[in-house]
């Protein structure tokens, strides 16, 4: 960084920066460690929704392993983002532990792709209530997971 004072960083992480040897600007995903921990954590996480997903034997047409990923991961992120919000900027450890465990190994453990392709399968078969039936819950528990993530964490942390 050049000089004593802390350049701001935006707030937007599609447009977020960190600095190249010189202390210019250079946009993360330019950044190879930055890049390399969120492709470490991805790794983790899909390997372990998979290993999940097929250690699920579910004789029912509701996708159960794909909702149980996706909303215990919307629960884990917000905690993740709460914790590291409430600890200071994203910067640091704290923007290394977002891209690793954020980004990376719960941006690949949750699966809103598969909940797309196993909602359009549903209705495909026919089985428009249970479709949409999942497809709302999914989004409405993922809600409500993140919003007590929120608040887990906050009283966890204000203690």
């Amino acid at each position: 960084m050049t000089g004593d004072a802390e350049r701001a960083l935006p707030h937007d992480p599609d447009v977020e920066v960190d600095e190249d040897a010189t202390g210019a600007a250079l946009p993360a995903h330019l950044t190879p460690h930055l890049v390399l921990l969120v492709f470490a954590g991805g790794f983790l996480g899909v390997l372990t929704r998979a290993v999940i997903s097929d250690g699920v034997v579910d004789g029912s047409a509701f996708p159960a392993a794909t909702f149980g990923i996706n909303i215990t991961g919307a629960f884990a992120l917000s905690v993740l983002i709460e914790a590291l919000a409430l600890r200071g900027s994203d910067v640091g450890r704290r923007r290394a532990t977002r891209l690793f465990l954020g980004t990376g190994l719960l941006g690949g453990f949750t699966t809103y792709s598969a909940l797309a392709v196993q909602t359009d399968t549903l209705l495909r078969h026919g089985e428009i209530a249970l479709a949409l039936g999942y497809a709302i819950s999914t989004v409405v528990a993922g809600f409500i997971a993140s919003v007590a993530g929120i608040a887990f964490t906050r009283r966890a942390l204000s203690s």
